[in-house]
């Protein structure tokens, strides 16, 4: 069965260069602590929707193991050029990892995943997951569903609504929450939601 193309692959594979540039500037280095002060040395991380590969060049620097993904082959070509590491081409809906990361850094990246796929995808990353491992995400903060002009998808959280997603998927405890203010790509500041999640390694066990 083919897959199905998301309106924003093609402005990532059109603007893939210009897009990864700007993003490169991006500082992540507190989140990044946050996420790495709860694993081990010798953890192995998921970068899902990896981007440029900023991410997976400053994991691996730190040693760590590193996957990396992206749906775009673009950005995939560029993330793997710039992180010296392999970079698949992956959709979120697609993965079928089984308990294989101790660590999953999904940053500005299930934002243009369409809403009702989200519960899915959720589930598949948790699935991904060793148990006890740990999983950062980021929202744009508010509520809704919007396709801007340039055709790239956005959903919007709340700490409730996020919380309330998750809670539906099950086996993870909330670790830490913050918000953030970053312009990013974006021409206006805007206001970030920041997640870490705990797999439980009990089934069905949920602290949300």
């Amino acid at each position: 069965m083919d897959q199905v193309q998301l309106p924003e692959r093609n402005f990532y594979d059109d603007n893939a260069a210009s897009y990864c540039e700007a993003t490169l500037k991006v500082d992540m280095g507190v989140a990044r602590e946050r996420f790495l002060s709860k694993l081990q040395p010798d953890a192995h991380i998921l970068d899902a929707g990896c981007g440029s590969g900023r991410d997976m060049l400053a994991f691996t620097m730190r040693g760590f193991q590193v996957t990396g993904f992206d749906s775009s082959p673009q950005m995939a070509a560029y993330a793997s050029s710039y992180s010296g590491r392999i970079c698949e081409v992956l959709r979120f809906q697609d993965m079928q990892f089984q308990n294989e990361f101790d660590g999953i850094w999904s940053c500005a990246a299930l934002l243009h995943v369409p809403k009702h796929e989200m519960e899915d995808v959720m589930n598949r990353l948790v699935n991904s997951l060793k148990p006890n491992g740990v999983a950062y995400f980021s929202f744009i903060e508010g509520e809704g569903e919007r396709v801007s002009s340039d055709g790239r998808r956005y959903n919007s959280y709340t700490f409730d609504s996020l919380r309330a997603l998750l809670y539906k998927v099950g086996r993870v405890r909330e670790v830490e929450v913050w918000t953030s203010t970053d312009s990013g790509t974006q021409s206006k500041p805007a206001p970030w939601l920041n997640m870490i999640v705990q797999k439980s390694s009990l089934e069905g066990a949920n602290d949300i």
